[in-house]
């Protein structure tokens, strides 16, 4: 049997995929070292057919796959299953937010031999390393890993300082080509006719309570230089004509100068760009530098607002200065230099009473309707209150003194009821009840026919001016219940949701 690995990229969605990022920078890491192939899950018709017969071959030691909380549970913990039932000598290592996130579940199955906890641009070909050279006591003093010793503990090892982005290998673009044409992933968005995704840091130097990436990354953050990006984006503009960039960094716009410095070295490639931010963080930029991003082709940013409520806010742990009122002031600063602001709000956090917890609900609504108020333009995702809190956090006690907990197997992540929990549309929460997802929907689907995304391009003309006439009374009186003529056009146009589609188009 020969040492080469399995690198997989479980499916995440039905439409158009994007370059599947993680596995090309797991790839990178052993590049030169250790032959190995890359599986797409979203480009394959049968991706399990497809490793069961590279594995048949002999060939293979490793299947490694990323797994990412949501969609791509189904492919992901199936496979791993049926593989290690089949071929019980192949090694299984899983990377991403999910098993850094739930290590113990994923460990208890019996079929996840090692997870690799946050980046594995060292942690990944030294556990290789040490596996190939027999020095498996060794392992706990390779940073960012999780597994069980013989005792059958779970060993958490120490994390690695984040490295030097621009240290790091470039992504082996041409190799993942030769097994997947590069074009399939470059595709039509609100944006551009040919948009790339991209990812330019790490981590996120805040620690909110309900975000899955603090115990990952503890409140730290690196990325590239500008022109470390730039030369990756002029690759892609000389060799591939992209006209726009989805930068899915956790947070793209943590330093100002060197966002800065990219819109100088972009602004005249005519190339639109989409990424994440904080308002608190974007506020302390200038006007001029706004602008300058703009014509740089900032188009939308997406902002996590979660509240207006200023209380709730604390409760989350949110960090930094954002308030409501901030909030409402950076929607008016979006609107004079005429870039888009995604702001995405998480509506059903718990309370002491059920009173409260559907009085804050009501709250947010209106909150919302004094954003669209003052930038009509301004898109906005709800979401309802996953827990994915830190433990030990404040916020952890309290979902846990509420009734709520996580599944004990993973089989019981892909049951019917817990299906949607990571797209945050079924939370399963003891406190949420049904009423109050219902209004929390029912007012979605009247907003979303007020103001249709402009990330979906196919709703536009009389659609869009249909769409509103028919949801303009229940907006204004406040009537949200069963919306059933919106969903009607709805599903008739196929409406898509950012929050769980993204922006590609079908």
């Amino acid at each position: 049997m020969k040492n080469k690995l399995i690198i997989f990229n479980p499916k995440s969605a039905n439409a158009k995929h994007r370059i599947p990022n993680s596995i090309l920078q797991v790839g990178a890491s052993i590049h030169d070292k250790y032959d190995y192939t890359l599986v797409d899950g979203n480009l394959e018709q049968n991706p399990l057919d497809k490793i069961i017969s590279l594995i048949k071959s002999g060939e293979y030691k490793y299947f490694c796959s990323t797994v990412m909380p949501g969609p791509q549970l189904r492919q992901a913990i199936p496979f791993t299953k049926k593989i290690k039932e089949l071929f019980p000598y192949i090694i299984t290592v899983w990377g991403g937010y999910f098993p850094s996130n739930q290590p113990q579940v994923c460990l208890d199955s019996g079929f996840v031999d090692y997870i690799v906890n946050g980046p594995g641009d060292n942690t990944f070909p030294l556990l290789i390393d040490n596996i190939e050279n027999n020095n498996t006591d060794e392992i706990n003093e390779i940073k960012n890993l999780i597994y069980k010793n013989k005792k059958g503990e779970l060993i958490k090892t120490k994390k690695e300082d984040l490295l030097d982005q621009d240290t790091l290998p470039n992504l082996p673009y041409s190799f993942l080509d030769s097994l997947y044409p590069l074009k399939n992933y470059l595709s039509k968005t609100f944006m551009g006719t040919t948009t790339l995704s991209y990812h330019s840091s790490m981590g996120c130097p805040f620690s909110c309570s309900f975000c899955g990436i603090v115990p990952i990354f503890n409140a730290r953050w690196k990325g590239m230089s500008a022109e470390r990006m730039y030369k990756d984006i002029k690759y892609f503009k000389d060799n591939y004509h992209i006209d726009a960039i989805e930068f899915h960094d956790n947070n793209f716009f943590t330093s100002k100068k060197r966002v800065v410095e990219f819109s100088k070295l972009i602004l005249n490639d005519n190339i639109k760009y989409w990424g994440e931010g904080r308002i608190d963080t974007i506020n302390k930029y200038s006007d001029d530098e706004l602008k300058l991003m703009k014509k740089a082709g900032c188009e939308m940013i997406f902002l996590g607002a979660e509240t207006g409520n200023d209380a709730v806010l604390k409760q989350m742990n949110k960090g930094g200065t954002q308030t409501g009122q901030m909030i409402k002031d950076f929607a008016l600063r979006m609107k004079k230099v005429g870039i888009i602001p995604e702001m995405s709000f998480v509506l059903g956090m718990p309370a002491e009473t059920e009173k409260q917890v559907y009085d804050q609900i009501l709250w947010d609504i209106n909150f919302i309707k004094e954003i669209k108020e003052i930038n009509a333009d301004t898109e906005i995702i709800i979401y309802l209150y996953s827990p994915t809190p830190t433990k030990g956090s404040d916020l952890y006690k309290q979902i846990l003194n509420a009734g709520f907990s996580f599944p004990e197997t993973l089989e019981e992540w892909i049951s019917p009821s817990w299906e949607n929990f990571d797209l945050r549309k079924n939370p399963l929460t003891p406190w949420l009840k049904p009423y109050m997802v219902d209004t929390i929907k029912d007012f979605e689907t009247v907003l979303n026919g007020k103001y249709p995304t402009v990330s979906d391009f196919r709703i536009k003309g009389y659609k869009k001016q249909l769409l509103k006439l028919v949801s303009n009374w229940r907006y204004k009186t406040g009537f949200y219940k069963f919306p059933y003529e919106i969903k009607v056009l709805h599903k008739i146009w196929k409406y898509r949701q950012p929050e769980i589609e993204g922006f590609y188009s079908e």
